[in-house]
Protein backbone atom coordinates (compact mmCIF):
# COMPACT_ATOMS: atom_id res chain seq x y z
CA UNK A 1 0.00 0.00 0.00
CA UNK A 2 2.96 2.15 0.41
CA UNK A 3 4.01 2.38 -3.28
CA UNK A 4 0.54 3.33 -4.06
CA UNK A 5 -0.03 6.16 -1.56
CA UNK A 6 3.14 7.25 -3.19
CA UNK A 7 1.85 7.39 -6.47
CA UNK A 8 -0.57 9.46 -5.05
CA UNK A 9 1.13 11.48 -3.77
CA UNK A 10 3.05 12.48 -6.57
CA UNK A 11 0.07 12.74 -8.72
CA UNK A 12 -1.33 15.49 -6.66
CA UNK A 13 1.66 17.55 -6.66
CA UNK A 14 2.64 17.12 -10.12
CA UNK A 15 -0.99 18.48 -11.26
CA UNK A 16 0.27 21.48 -13.87
CA UNK A 17 -1.93 24.27 -12.69
CA UNK A 18 -0.04 27.17 -14.09
CA UNK A 19 0.21 25.39 -17.67
CA UNK A 20 4.18 25.88 -17.19
CA UNK A 21 3.96 23.49 -19.97
CA UNK A 22 5.23 20.06 -17.98
CA UNK A 23 3.17 17.70 -20.63
CA UNK A 24 3.35 19.66 -23.65
CA UNK A 25 4.59 16.77 -25.40
CA UNK A 26 2.55 13.76 -24.49
CA UNK A 27 4.81 11.21 -25.26
CA UNK A 28 7.83 13.16 -23.97
CA UNK A 29 7.92 15.71 -21.10
CA UNK A 30 9.38 17.04 -17.86
CA UNK A 31 6.79 14.52 -16.30
CA UNK A 32 7.71 10.89 -18.11
CA UNK A 33 11.72 12.05 -18.39
CA UNK A 34 11.82 11.64 -14.09
CA UNK A 35 9.36 8.95 -13.64
CA UNK A 36 9.74 7.20 -10.30
CA UNK A 37 12.45 9.55 -9.07
CA UNK A 38 9.81 10.99 -6.55
CA UNK A 39 9.14 7.77 -5.09
CA UNK A 40 13.03 7.51 -5.19
CA UNK A 41 13.85 10.32 -3.44
CA UNK A 42 11.26 9.96 -0.35
CA UNK A 43 12.97 5.94 0.00
CA UNK A 44 16.47 7.89 0.07
CA UNK A 45 15.74 9.87 2.74
CA UNK A 46 13.56 7.23 4.80
CA UNK A 47 15.78 4.76 4.67
CA UNK A 48 18.73 6.37 5.50
CA UNK A 49 19.62 5.91 8.85
CA UNK A 50 20.82 9.00 11.27
CA UNK A 51 20.00 11.33 7.60
CA UNK A 52 21.10 15.06 8.15
CA UNK A 53 19.26 16.89 5.27
CA UNK A 54 20.58 20.42 3.34
CA UNK A 55 17.82 22.26 1.81
CA UNK A 56 18.95 24.74 -0.56
CA UNK A 57 16.56 27.56 -2.01
CA UNK A 58 15.64 31.12 -2.81
CA UNK A 59 15.42 32.92 -5.93
CA UNK A 60 15.86 36.53 -6.36
CA UNK A 61 13.28 38.38 -8.58
CA UNK A 62 14.17 41.75 -10.23
CA UNK A 63 10.73 42.96 -10.71
CA UNK A 64 9.48 42.43 -7.28
CA UNK A 65 8.74 45.58 -5.37
CA UNK A 66 10.99 45.62 -3.80
CA UNK A 67 13.21 43.38 -5.56
CA UNK A 68 13.68 40.48 -3.03
CA UNK A 69 13.66 36.33 -3.03
CA UNK A 70 10.55 34.70 -4.04
CA UNK A 71 7.50 32.76 -2.40
CA UNK A 72 7.70 29.49 -3.76
CA UNK A 73 11.09 27.75 -2.23
CA UNK A 74 11.38 29.13 0.89
CA UNK A 75 7.79 28.60 2.63
CA UNK A 76 8.62 24.81 0.89
CA UNK A 77 11.45 24.86 2.77
CA UNK A 78 10.25 25.11 6.18
CA UNK A 79 7.71 22.84 5.79
CA UNK A 80 10.09 19.92 4.75
CA UNK A 81 12.29 21.42 7.72
CA UNK A 82 9.00 20.89 10.58
CA UNK A 83 8.54 17.57 9.07
CA UNK A 84 11.92 15.84 8.49
CA UNK A 85 12.97 17.34 12.20
CA UNK A 86 10.03 15.86 13.79
CA UNK A 87 11.15 12.61 12.18
CA UNK A 88 14.26 12.60 14.21
CA UNK A 89 15.97 13.93 10.98
CA UNK A 90 18.67 16.90 10.68
CA UNK A 91 17.82 19.79 9.01
CA UNK A 92 20.30 22.24 7.77
CA UNK A 93 18.59 25.42 5.48
CA UNK A 94 20.96 27.27 3.18
CA UNK A 95 20.86 30.62 0.64
CA UNK A 96 21.68 34.21 -0.49
CA UNK A 97 22.16 36.97 1.72
CA UNK A 98 18.61 38.06 0.40
CA UNK A 99 16.66 35.40 1.54
CA UNK A 100 17.91 34.24 5.21
CA UNK A 101 15.45 36.74 6.88
CA UNK A 102 12.68 35.25 5.55
CA UNK A 103 13.54 31.61 5.82
CA UNK A 104 14.68 33.01 9.96
CA UNK A 105 10.80 34.35 10.37
CA UNK A 106 10.06 31.04 9.33
CA UNK A 107 11.87 29.20 11.78
CA UNK A 108 10.32 31.21 14.36
CA UNK A 109 6.72 31.12 13.44
CA UNK A 110 7.67 27.39 13.54
CA UNK A 111 9.75 27.55 16.61
CA UNK A 112 12.53 25.94 15.04
CA UNK A 113 15.44 28.25 15.72
CA UNK A 114 17.33 26.26 18.18
CA UNK A 115 17.06 23.27 16.24
CA UNK A 116 17.70 24.58 12.31
CA UNK A 117 20.68 26.12 11.49
CA UNK A 118 20.51 28.64 8.24
CA UNK A 119 23.77 28.82 6.04
CA UNK A 120 24.79 31.65 3.94
CA UNK A 121 26.22 30.85 1.07
CA UNK A 122 29.07 32.67 -0.23
CA UNK A 123 28.07 36.19 -2.37
CA UNK A 124 28.69 36.43 -5.99
CA UNK A 125 31.50 38.52 -5.35
CA UNK A 126 33.26 35.84 -2.91
CA UNK A 127 32.24 32.92 -4.77
CA UNK A 128 34.44 34.06 -7.98
CA UNK A 129 37.48 33.90 -5.99
CA UNK A 130 36.73 30.37 -4.24
CA UNK A 131 36.97 27.08 -6.37
CA UNK A 132 34.51 24.89 -6.20
CA UNK A 133 36.27 22.70 -3.81
CA UNK A 134 36.81 25.65 -1.66
CA UNK A 135 32.86 26.51 -2.26
CA UNK A 136 31.87 23.40 -0.90
CA UNK A 137 34.36 23.54 1.76
CA UNK A 138 33.09 26.96 2.82
CA UNK A 139 29.70 25.82 2.69
CA UNK A 140 30.29 22.39 4.85
CA UNK A 141 32.06 23.76 7.88
CA UNK A 142 28.90 25.77 8.19
CA UNK A 143 26.39 22.92 7.39
CA UNK A 144 28.14 19.84 9.18
CA UNK A 145 27.91 16.37 7.71
CA UNK A 146 24.74 15.95 5.45
CA UNK A 147 23.56 13.02 3.72
CA UNK A 148 21.27 15.02 1.60
CA UNK A 149 21.16 17.74 -0.43
CA UNK A 150 18.29 19.12 -1.53
CA UNK A 151 17.68 22.12 -4.53
CA UNK A 152 14.62 23.70 -3.88
CA UNK A 153 13.05 25.89 -6.55
CA UNK A 154 16.70 26.98 -6.48
CA UNK A 155 18.05 28.57 -10.00
CA UNK A 156 21.14 26.70 -12.05
CA UNK A 157 23.08 27.74 -14.77
CA UNK A 158 21.99 27.26 -17.68
CA UNK A 159 23.34 25.00 -21.10
CA UNK A 160 26.81 25.17 -23.20
CA UNK A 161 27.64 24.38 -26.29
CA UNK A 162 29.27 21.35 -24.72
CA UNK A 163 27.10 20.63 -22.32
CA UNK A 164 24.91 19.64 -24.75
CA UNK A 165 26.82 17.87 -26.88
CA UNK A 166 27.43 15.72 -23.92
CA UNK A 167 24.12 15.14 -22.45
CA UNK A 168 22.29 12.44 -23.30
CA UNK A 169 19.27 12.32 -24.79
CA UNK A 170 19.78 15.01 -27.15
CA UNK A 171 18.91 14.79 -31.16
CA UNK A 172 22.01 15.04 -33.36
CA UNK A 173 21.19 18.23 -34.28
CA UNK A 174 20.79 19.49 -30.54
CA UNK A 175 23.86 21.52 -30.09
CA UNK A 176 23.31 23.34 -33.48
CA UNK A 177 20.14 24.07 -32.96
CA UNK A 178 20.78 25.05 -28.80
CA UNK A 179 23.64 27.43 -31.03
CA UNK A 180 20.88 29.40 -33.43
CA UNK A 181 18.57 30.11 -30.42
CA UNK A 182 20.49 30.83 -27.27
CA UNK A 183 22.55 33.67 -27.40
CA UNK A 184 25.89 33.40 -26.42
CA UNK A 185 25.32 35.94 -23.32
CA UNK A 186 22.62 33.60 -22.03
CA UNK A 187 25.47 30.31 -22.52
CA UNK A 188 26.20 29.23 -18.36
CA UNK A 189 23.85 31.55 -16.78
CA UNK A 190 20.95 31.49 -13.91
CA UNK A 191 17.89 32.52 -15.42
CA UNK A 192 14.17 33.39 -14.28
CA UNK A 193 11.07 32.04 -16.01
CA UNK A 194 10.76 34.60 -17.90
CA UNK A 195 14.46 33.96 -19.46
CA UNK A 196 16.20 37.01 -17.34
CA UNK A 197 19.37 36.62 -16.63
CA UNK A 198 20.12 36.55 -12.66
CA UNK A 199 23.50 35.14 -12.50
CA UNK A 200 25.06 38.37 -10.96
CA UNK A 201 22.51 38.13 -7.67
CA UNK A 202 22.81 34.02 -7.45
CA UNK A 203 25.61 32.28 -5.82
CA UNK A 204 26.72 29.32 -7.59
CA UNK A 205 25.51 26.85 -5.26
CA UNK A 206 25.06 24.18 -7.95
CA UNK A 207 28.66 23.95 -7.46
CA UNK A 208 27.75 22.14 -3.84
CA UNK A 209 25.81 19.78 -5.88
CA UNK A 210 28.63 19.16 -8.78
CA UNK A 211 30.92 18.28 -5.68
CA UNK A 212 28.33 16.46 -3.24
CA UNK A 213 28.63 13.37 -5.87
CA UNK A 214 32.80 13.39 -5.26
CA UNK A 215 32.49 13.07 -1.48
CA UNK A 216 33.02 9.91 0.82
CA UNK A 217 30.68 8.98 1.28
CA UNK A 218 28.75 10.10 -1.65
CA UNK A 219 25.81 12.74 -0.82
CA UNK A 220 22.97 12.17 -2.48
CA UNK A 221 21.01 14.66 -4.57
CA UNK A 222 17.78 15.72 -5.08
CA UNK A 223 16.13 18.40 -7.12
CA UNK A 224 12.53 20.23 -6.99
CA UNK A 225 11.67 22.57 -9.78
CA UNK A 226 8.59 23.27 -11.80
CA UNK A 227 10.01 25.00 -14.96
CA UNK A 228 13.07 23.73 -16.63
CA UNK A 229 15.59 26.26 -14.78
CA UNK A 230 16.38 25.07 -11.53
CA UNK A 231 19.12 22.97 -10.19
CA UNK A 232 18.37 19.01 -10.85
CA UNK A 233 16.78 19.71 -14.30
CA UNK A 234 20.23 18.66 -16.18
CA UNK A 235 18.83 15.48 -15.41
CA UNK A 236 16.23 15.63 -18.15
CA UNK A 237 17.65 16.23 -21.97
CA UNK A 238 17.87 19.62 -23.09
CA UNK A 239 15.31 18.61 -26.51
CA UNK A 240 12.86 17.81 -23.92
CA UNK A 241 12.40 21.03 -21.76
CA UNK A 242 13.32 22.61 -25.17
CA UNK A 243 9.59 21.25 -26.57
CA UNK A 244 7.78 21.44 -23.30
CA UNK A 245 8.90 24.77 -21.42
CA UNK A 246 7.86 28.04 -22.99
CA UNK A 247 12.18 29.74 -23.32
CA UNK A 248 12.96 26.28 -22.33
CA UNK A 249 15.65 26.11 -24.47
CA UNK A 250 17.70 29.30 -23.23
CA UNK A 251 16.69 28.46 -19.51
CA UNK A 252 17.14 24.73 -19.13
CA UNK A 253 19.51 24.20 -16.12
CA UNK A 254 22.35 21.71 -17.32
CA UNK A 255 22.82 20.11 -13.92
CA UNK A 256 22.01 17.51 -12.79
CA UNK A 257 20.60 15.67 -9.09
CA UNK A 258 20.10 11.61 -8.40
CA UNK A 259 16.53 12.57 -8.10
CA UNK A 260 14.26 14.75 -9.67
CA UNK A 261 10.76 16.29 -8.44
CA UNK A 262 8.88 17.86 -10.74
CA UNK A 263 6.03 19.64 -9.73
CA UNK A 264 3.42 22.15 -10.70
CA UNK A 265 4.89 24.43 -8.30
CA UNK A 266 8.46 23.58 -6.20
CA UNK A 267 6.70 24.25 -2.81
CA UNK A 268 4.20 21.62 -3.76
CA UNK A 269 7.07 19.34 -4.23
CA UNK A 270 8.69 19.59 -1.18
CA UNK A 271 5.15 19.20 0.62
CA UNK A 272 4.84 15.44 -1.39
CA UNK A 273 8.81 14.68 -0.26
CA UNK A 274 7.60 15.18 3.30
CA UNK A 275 4.66 13.69 3.61
CA UNK A 276 5.96 10.48 1.56
CA UNK A 277 9.26 10.32 3.89
CA UNK A 278 6.59 10.40 7.08
CA UNK A 279 4.66 7.78 4.91
CA UNK A 280 7.62 5.53 4.40
CA UNK A 281 8.83 6.09 8.25
CA UNK A 282 5.52 4.98 9.53
CA UNK A 283 4.73 8.12 11.30
CA UNK A 284 1.21 9.30 12.52
CA UNK A 285 -0.68 12.02 10.56
CA UNK A 286 -0.13 15.21 11.40
CA UNK A 287 -2.89 17.64 11.42
CA UNK A 288 -0.21 20.69 12.38
CA UNK A 289 1.31 20.09 8.82
CA UNK A 290 -1.64 19.94 7.30
CA UNK A 291 -3.37 23.19 9.19
CA UNK A 292 -4.21 26.04 6.69
CA UNK A 293 -4.12 28.48 9.18
CA UNK A 294 -0.74 27.90 10.32
CA UNK A 295 0.71 27.95 6.80
CA UNK A 296 -0.97 31.32 5.99
CA UNK A 297 0.64 32.83 9.33
CA UNK A 298 4.09 31.49 8.68
CA UNK A 299 3.91 32.73 4.94
CA UNK A 300 2.64 36.04 6.01
CA UNK A 301 5.54 36.27 8.97
CA UNK A 302 8.01 35.30 5.90
CA UNK A 303 6.60 37.92 3.49
CA UNK A 304 6.72 40.32 6.39
CA UNK A 305 9.70 39.66 7.29
CA UNK A 306 12.27 38.89 4.13
CA UNK A 307 10.38 40.77 2.74
CA UNK A 308 9.32 37.91 -0.07
CA UNK A 309 7.09 38.22 -3.01
CA UNK A 310 5.01 36.14 -5.53
CA UNK A 311 7.68 35.33 -8.32
CA UNK A 312 4.58 36.23 -10.82
CA UNK A 313 2.95 39.40 -9.64
CA UNK A 314 6.41 40.78 -8.22
CA UNK A 315 4.34 42.04 -5.33
CA UNK A 316 4.65 41.51 -0.88
CA UNK A 317 1.37 39.13 -0.95
CA UNK A 318 0.38 35.92 0.58
CA UNK A 319 0.46 33.92 -2.83
CA UNK A 320 2.59 31.84 -4.84
CA UNK A 321 3.35 31.36 -8.79
CA UNK A 322 0.24 33.89 -9.13
CA UNK A 323 -2.12 31.61 -7.07
CA UNK A 324 -4.26 33.29 -4.12
CA UNK A 325 -3.44 31.30 -1.02
CA UNK A 326 -6.63 29.17 -1.10
CA UNK A 327 -6.13 27.90 -4.37
CA UNK A 328 -2.39 27.28 -3.62
CA UNK A 329 -2.73 25.13 -0.82
CA UNK A 330 -5.15 22.49 -2.57
CA UNK A 331 -2.81 20.14 -2.45
CA UNK A 332 -1.73 20.38 0.85
CA UNK A 333 -5.54 19.41 1.91
CA UNK A 334 -5.38 16.77 -0.42
CA UNK A 335 -2.40 15.24 1.35
CA UNK A 336 -4.01 15.02 4.61
CA UNK A 337 -6.05 12.63 3.04
CA UNK A 338 -3.11 10.21 2.07
CA UNK A 339 -2.85 7.26 4.81
CA UNK A 340 -0.54 4.05 4.41
CA UNK A 341 -3.66 2.04 4.04
CA UNK A 342 -5.55 4.08 1.10
CA UNK A 343 -4.69 6.03 -1.88
CA UNK A 344 -6.69 8.72 -0.88
CA UNK A 345 -8.20 10.87 -4.15
CA UNK A 346 -6.39 10.38 -7.12
CA UNK A 347 -6.00 13.20 -10.19
CA UNK A 348 -7.23 12.80 -13.34
CA UNK A 349 -3.86 12.04 -14.71
CA UNK A 350 -2.21 10.07 -12.36
CA UNK A 351 1.18 9.98 -11.55
CA UNK A 352 3.67 9.34 -14.51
Amino acid sequence: MNADALDAICAIIQEDAGNRGLRTDPAENLITACAGDFQRACQSLAQTPQASVAIVTGVFIPHGQPPCGETDGPLGAILLARALTHLGIRVVLASDAFCLPALEAGLVASKLVEAVPVVALPSVEKARDLSSSEYWQTFREQSGPISHLIALERVGPSHTADSIQAQNGNAADARARYLAEAPAEHHDCCHTMRGRNITMYTSPAHRLFEEAGRQTPRIATVGIGDGGNEIGMGKIPWDVIRRNIPNGGRVACRVATDHLIVCGVSNWGAYGLAAGVRLLRGAAPDSELFDLERERSILRMMVEGGPLVDGISGRPELSVDGFPFERYVEPLVRLAFVRKSECGEKPRNGCQ
